[in-house]
């Protein structure tokens, strides 16, 4: 993965609204969610809805089909696996990596 993509990535999820609706979909699966739940479930106007959406689709991190008169979104989940891989493929790489979370150092 390119640090650009990797970065436009992170810069749309750094929007909270746009990080709860990502969560969202990753919490439904390989089913998604129509737009109409989205909007009920995070309380936002259509057109809120679809400016986040537009914004995490052009990054590749959710996709749109149609289906008959819905709309059904979903998370990408190849390219999540891509970013979060970018972000832990060189962990440690130049040092030894500290205590695992809830341990503490000795």
């Amino acid at each position: 993965m390119k640090l650009e993509q990797a970065a436009k990535q992170l810069e749309a999820l750094g929007n909270p609204t746009r990080l709860k609706l990502y969560r969202t979909l990753v919490r439904a699966g390989d089913a998604g969610r129509p737009v109409g739940y989205l909007q009920e479930a995070l309380g936002i106007a259509a057109s809120t809805l679809s400016h986040h959406l537009h914004r995490l689709i052009l990054t590749g991190l959710v996709t749109q089909e149609r289906q008959a008169t819905t709309l059904i979104c979903r998370a990408n989940y190849p390219v999540m696996n891509d970013l979060l891989g970018f972000l832990a493929d060189e962990c440690c790489a130049d040092a030894a990596c500290g205590p695992a979370v809830g341990e503490t150092a000795a």
